[in-house]
């Protein structure tokens, strides 16, 4: 599977690259929007055939160097750079996680203590594994079967996570390129592949976007939500990742200066 992924974000990249952009002429002929494979080996200092089969999802070793070379020839940024060379070696990021853990207390304890501003704590998986009373005042996912309890399902399949956040469209994308980097190492995991499969048969957005291979980071942005009885609410939407337990995520909203949606999620 790491290697079909491989296949198809190099392809998806080479597609977004205007020849200009790395000092080739656009030309009159091409038949497909972005680069040759030809011209991508050339930049790179490859051989058209070793990317080609490395485009064909075929078993063939890259070595760092040449990794980082078609990354730059690619124009990847850091996560997506990061990405290719996790898809390149799978079998030195592939760690060990349980069908569904439950966060630590220290964890519990963290979310708590920001509260009236929400938190939440997500898995490996993005499962939406806890949250302090503010975040269950701002979205109650009580109601959620378990398998539902993910934050991608909220966010593509659930009409009330919908409803709740504002630029839905800009967000959510956000969130499956975002998505992808992280699940990157457990791609081939049995739950990984069910919640893709079943979110494509949900959002016909997901089913969209997601073969676009799109990749990011995590980046800290103020989220604007549309609350039922709060009116608009704004936090600044931010992530930690514990040193102690690197496979979960504290998701934190912490308030605007100058803003007062706390308090009114607080009622």
């Amino acid at each position: 599977m790491a290697r079909d992924d491989l296949a198809e974000f190099l392809r998806s990249r080479r597609a977004a690259i205007d020849p200009s952009q790395v000092g080739l002429p656009r030309g009159a002929r091409r038949r497909a929007p972005g680069l040759r494979r030809e011209e991508v080996a050339l930049l790179a200092g490859v051989s058209v055939t070793w990317y080609t089969w490395l485009e064909q999802g075929r078993e063939i070793n890259a070595s760092q160097s040449v990794l980082d070379a078609l990354a730059r020839t690619l124009l990847l940024d850091e996560a997506e750079h990061a990405h290719l060379l996790a898809l390149a070696e799978p079998e030195t990021a592939h760690p060990e996680i349980r069908d569904r853990e439950h966060p630590p207390g220290a964890l519990i304890s963290v979310i708590t203590a920001l509260d009236p501003n929400p938190a939440y704590v997500l898995g490996p998986r993005w499962e939406y594994l806890a949250w302090n009373a503010a975040q269950g005042r701002l979205f109650p996912a009580g109601h959620l079967a378990e398998d539902d309890r993910n934050l991608m399902w909220i966010v593509f399949a659930d009409p009330a996570g919908r409803e709740l956040i504002a630029d839905w469209d800009n967000e959510a994308r956000n969130m499956i390129s975002q998505f992808r980097a992280d699940t990157t190492a457990i791609r081939s995991d049995p739950m990984v592949i069910e919640l893709v499969h079943r979110l494509q048969d949900a959002s016909p957005e997901f089913a969209e976007w997601w073969p676009q291979h799109d990749v990011s980071g995590f980046h800290t942005r103020l989220r604007r939500y549309h609350h039922a009885t709060a009116g608009e609410l704004l936090f600044e939407y931010q992530q930690l990742v514990p040193a102690e337990w690197p496979h979960f995520r504290v998701v934190c909203q912490l308030p605007v200066p100058g803003d007062d949606s706390a308090r009114r999620l607080a009622g």
